[in-house]
């Protein structure tokens, strides 16, 4: 399986990169994952409405840029389905019985996602109905598909 993590933004932290690199590590005999960004755009700390929304078309038209026509697109968005790790494994599964040999998972820059980008998912994923820095996003999901690819082999989870 290829699992994609298309992302806005350059990851600086260190600790989430080293956080990130295990988990990646840690998934070469399940997949095979490509984290893949995308320029954020920049823009002053006080935007209108509207140029919210521009940012996240810009964003957005690199993001689908770089979306494969064949992936199946998870955008992380928090309007979308919550589940529970388990159900989350169970997920990729389906994908992965039903021939999609290929998913995408989509995290937004600061102002999230466009309406273009959330059209093109094949699923909305939330996580929380919190809001997470796009960059501890990143962590988090790359750890959530390592604990699904556990449970879907029936391997314990080391904490």
């Amino acid at each position: 399986m290829n699992i994609s993590i298309l992302v806005v933004g350059k990851l600086k932290e260190k600790y989430f990169k080293q956080g990130i690199e295990e988990y990646v590590k840690r998934m070469g005999p399940y997949a095979k994952v490509a984290i893949i960004e995308v320029p954020d755009e920049k823009a002053p700390e006080n935007l209108s409405a509207a140029e919210i929304e521009q940012v996240k078309q810009a964003e957005g038209a690199r993001l689908l840029k770089k979306l494969a026509d064949n992936a199946y697109a998870i955008a992380l968005a928090i309007q979308g389905k919550q589940m529970p790790s388990e159900d989350f494994a169970a997920k990729i599964q389906e994908l992965a019985t039903y021939g999609h040999s290929d998913i995408a998972f989509i995290i937004g820059g600061s102002n999230g996602l466009s309406d273009e980008v959330l059209r093109r998912a094949d699923f909305q994923l939330s996580f929380s109905k919190f809001t997470f820095p796009h960059q501890l996003m990143r962590l988090i999901l790359i750890e959530q598909i390592y604990r699904a690819f556990k449970i879907m082999r029936g391997e314990p989870y080391h904490k």
